[in-house]
């Protein structure tokens, strides 16, 4: 490691200005720095002292989605191996059934490696479609600016795919990430500029770009022509009965967006990302707050046509993407409010809006997407108000 470092320092001047590579320097710079810690260093007592940096955040959202990941991997491969056994199949017509039979792992949910795998067979295409499409967006606007690449895409390449179906289209996943990253993010300046998530915006376009593709039935399990609705379109549905016990769905093993279905890996993100002080507690909390008090008060109401009236905080809980847009997206600390009062007013305005779409809307039975985006854009305003009292305060003490 130590000759590879010695490497990349050397080849530093051809990318500082002057150099003929002078042009790429945010590629070198992003390189150098993910792979060792940066040499500079202040020479002087810093105004600020904290352990925690742009990166070690990013990372630590990283490691936080770890246990999102694995249950994405497992439940991918678990929901396609019971469509087989549903189906009376004994393969999947698909190149990823080609790998599992040349591997000899064979078809079986009850098969840990089985599962892995071939959920790993889904999951890490779409990964790395999303890497390469928006790490090439990332470099071109970083190259143009003359900025370096920031950290933040490493999270954003990973949330995209876990909020993404396990059978989209490789072409959607890049037109979906081309649009979070660019007009997502880039448009507004870049990373810190953006007022919307890039994730849930890339996430959004696909959704009402591609309606019939991307939701819908069919999309949630990886085997063609099969067809099964999740546990919030099955209580959406009058005439449909709930399949999934509660426990399944707090574990996880439902059909469902990659990453979103386990309430249980999402509350272990949560535990990392506010011991570690990168996740805001408050805003995790008021959301789950505002989701229980509207949810109790149309339990309370009650309806004898709409069956979403009667679903509990419980059910809501482990339901759709509540648990994993509460820990990971609703958080982020760019486009979230980030006064302590605007961080649990923003927060409640997430949880009330999430249950006001399930419930009242029961045509598009989850919410969680189009609330956080709801929130992101009035942020700032609610941000402002409590920094406009704050400068009143001091105002009139001043006078006083």
């Amino acid at each position: 490691m130590k000759f590879l470092k010695e490497f990349i320092e050397k080849q530093e001047h051809h990318f500082e200005k002057g150099g003929k590579l002078e042009k790429f320097f945010p590629l070198y710079e992003m390189t150098a720095t993910f792979m060792f810690t940066s040499g500079t260093v202040t020479k002087s007592a810093s105004h600020v002292r904290d352990a925690m940096d742009l990166k070690r955040m990013m990372i630590m959202v990283v490691y936080a989605l770890i246990p999102a990941v694995l249950m994405a991997l497992f439940n991918t491969g678990y929901q396609a191996n019971v469509a087989l056994q549903q189906l009376g199949l004994s393969t999947v017509e698909s190149w990823q059934g080609n790998v599992i039979e040349w591997l000899g792992i064979g078809f079986d949910k009850a098969s840990l490696l089985s599962n892995v795998i071939l959920g790993s067979l889904y999951f890490f295409p779409i990964y790395i479609v999303t890497i390469a499409v928006g790490g090439f967006w990332e470099v071109v606007f970083a190259t143009v600016r003359k900025h370096e690449i920031n950290e933040g895409f490493l999270v954003t390449s990973l949330l995209f795919p876990l909020i993404c179906p396990p059978d989209i289209p490789y072409w959607q996943v890049a037109l979906g990430i081309s649009f979070g990253v660019v007009i997502g993010k880039e448009v507004f300046g870049g990373v810190g500029m953006n007022i919307l998530n890039p994730a849930l915006t890339g996430r959004a376009f696909l959704f009402f770009a591609y309606p019939a593709q991307i939701s819908g039935d069919k999309v949630w399990t990886a085997i063609d022509g099969f067809s099964q609705a999740t546990p919030l379109a099955q209580y959406a549905d009058t005439a449909m009965n709930v399949t999934f016990s509660w426990w399944d769905s707090f574990i996880g093993l439902i059909p469902g967006s990659m990453g979103e279905t386990s309430t249980l890996a999402c509350i272990i993100g949560a535990v990392v990302l506010i011991a570690t002080g990168v996740g805001s507690w408050r805003i995790m909390l008021s959301v789950l707050l505002g989701m229980i008090g509207t949810s109790l008060l149309f339990n309370l109401i009650g309806s004898s046509t709409n069956p979403m009236f009667g679903v509990t905080p419980v059910w809501h809980l482990v339901l759709g993407g509540f648990a994993f847009g509460t820990v990971f997206m609703a958080t982020d600390p760019v486009s979230a409010a980030y006064t302590t009062g605007g961080k649990w007013l923003y927060g409640l305005l997430i949880g009330i809006l999430v249950v006001l779409v399930r419930v009242v809307n029961p045509a598009f039975p989850e919410g969680m997407m189009l609330a956080i985006l709801f929130a992101n854009v009035f942020a700032p305003i609610l941000d402002r108000i409590f920094i406009n009292a704050n400068i009143k305060r001091r105002l009139a003490r001043n006078v006083g």
